[in-house]
């Protein structure tokens, strides 16, 4: 038998992260430069190649080995725990669909700092994130998919499908969800942009948020808890027929966490 709750499964690099903002971060560290968001979107992969699970482009291979590339990753972990940020507006959303009964929200992630789950509790708490009221926070290995862990995580709760939803920014968010029989929330400021998620990937452009605060207004919306502000995001939504360009502010780093990460 169903209970009558309702499940929200977030993403969390690109999709609630600025992955974008702490992977530059890191590399300017070491003295590399990974270009614009647009050049990052089209090398979506970054992560595996951080992982070793693909071979980094030309450009990048000559100058990382895998001590380099262990180094890259430590230095992740750090920009991650100590400077990197949630999108604006992803805290408080958060931690009012945490506040709301009926509600069960957690987090599948294939985040590849060291103690990646480690990593997100530090990063979700600086952000003033409940993390202890998170229904559950789940890493899934970089070579696998989210489907068995978006399976697990609604049947451990006796939730029906129908009642189930999912944030994305990847291909393979987009497919755990369905495969899963959930409805995917999916965003294309992360790791793939518009173009490639309707024309590659097969996404329906109903179904793509271009900005963290459509992201937070759809989700709210579809759980009837939408702030009666925010109602005109959904508007302009329904009315667009073509994608725009999400700026990713530049952050100011203080020169204490400077300390800590090259320390």
């Amino acid at each position: 038998m169903y209970s009558k709750d309702r499940l929200l499964i977030l993403d969390a690099d690109g999709t609630t992260i600025d992955a974008f903002a702490a992977i530059e971060r890191t590399f300017q560290l070491h003295d590399m430069d990974i270009g614009n968001l647009e050049r990052f979107q089209k090398r979506r992969h970054l992560f595996k190649y951080l992982g070793g699970l693909k071979e980094f482009p030309s450009n990048l291979k000559r100058q990382l080995g895998k001590q380099q590339r262990a180094r890259l990753i430590d230095t992740l972990t750090q920009v991650y725990r100590y400077e990197a940020s949630l999108y604006d507006c992803i805290g408080p959303w958060i931690n009012r669909l945490i506040g709301h009964d009926g509600i069960r929200i957690g987090m599948v992630t294939r985040n590849i700092t060291r103690e990646p789950l480690d990593t997100l509790r530090c990063l979700l708490e600086r952000h003033a994130v409940d993390v202890d009221r998170l229904d559950f926070l789940i890493h899934v290995p970089l070579k696998s998919d989210k489907t068995a862990a978006f399976r697990q995580a609604r049947d451990d709760r006796r939730i029906n499908p129908a009642r189930c939803y999912a944030c994305g920014d990847e291909k393979k968010d987009f497919t755990a969800a369905v495969a899963a029989g959930m409805h995917p929330f999916m965003v294309s400021y992360g790791f793939e942009d518009f173009a490639r998620l309707t024309r590659k990937v097969g996404v329906p452009p109903e179904l793509i948020a271009q900005s963290p605060d459509e992201l937070c207004t759809r989700v709210l919306h579809a759980l009837d808890i939408e702030p009666a502000g925010n109602r005109n995001l959904l508007e302009r939504a329904d009315r667009r027929d073509a994608p725009r360009a999400v700026a990713i502010p530049h952050r100011r780093h203080d020169a204490a966490n400077q300390r800590r990460i090259a320390g």
